[in-house]
């Protein structure tokens, strides 16, 4: 039986969808460091064919999540602290030329879009606020503010009109976006500040995207993912700070 993770995959990119699969469970920990794995065993676990599997191995071989340890077996890789660091670097350089390209292509409509975003996110920031005063819980408003900003985020990467810049930002994350979003909770839920006073530079990113100034775009973009990401790889006593 297919585990929450590693499901069934019915799409004609099964090769994608198996590698999106499996790099979330190597992130989530579902695979851990070490684990041995076979491509029939995860053809199985994903419901697929082998074919659209090995691809996808393949490409997590490339991505350094994967060793390869025989024909047809691998093992997840123990990612070091330095090739952390290089994959984040990675990253915030790409998501500095997403905003780039964004700031060329945007038109009205789409911009338009993201300041309705960051509107209810900013409605929902002020909910959370609130409750967090009150000492009430916050994990559902906190979720639809979450969801918000990946809709945010997804909106800037539709302006950028660049398909294949997208996708290698998607192969380069340091967190999936199930991860991204349980470190995000679980740094919360330790400083209930944590993070949510970076939402200020998003306004700034519509109006840079707006004036098509991409130098002043990439920078923001840069500037706040470089930021993000530090927190979110420092230890939490760190992040706290």
């Amino acid at each position: 039986m297919a585990s929450e993770t590693l499901k069934g995959l019915t799409a004609d990119t099964l090769a994608d969808r198996a590698y999106r699969a499996i790099r979330d469970a190597v992130a989530t920990g579902e695979l851990r460091p070490g684990q041995k794995v076979t491509e029939r065993g995860l053809a199985e676990r994903l419901s697929v064919s082998p074919t659209p599997v090995r691809e996808a191995i393949r490409r997590l071989e490339q991505d350094g999540l994967l060793e390869r340890t025989g024909p047809r077996t691998v093992q997840v890789a123990a990612v070091g602290d330095a090739a952390i660091q290089d994959l984040a670097e990675v990253e915030v350089a790409l998501r500095g030329m997403v905003a780039r390209f964004a700031a060329r292509h945007a038109v009205p409509a789409q911009l338009d879009h993201l300041d309705a975003v960051l509107d209810e996110a900013d409605d929902l920031l002020i909910l959370v606020k609130q409750r967090q005063q009150a000492g009430q819980d916050i994990s559902r408003h906190l979720d639809r503010l979450l969801d918000a900003m990946q809709r945010f985020n997804e909106g800037v990467e539709s302006c950028a009109r660049n398909p294949v810049l997208v996708r290698l930002l998607g192969q380069t994350r340091v967190f999936s976006s199930p991860e991204r979003r349980a470190r995000l909770l679980e740094r919360i839920g330790e400083n209930d500040r944590f993070g949510l006073d970076r939402y200020g530079s998003h306004r700034a990113l519509v109006r840079a995207l707006r004036a098509g100034d991409s130098a002043a775009a990439e920078a923001l973009v840069v500037e706040d993912a470089r930021g993000g990401l530090g927190d979110l790889l420092a230890t939490p006593a760190t992040a706290a700070r």
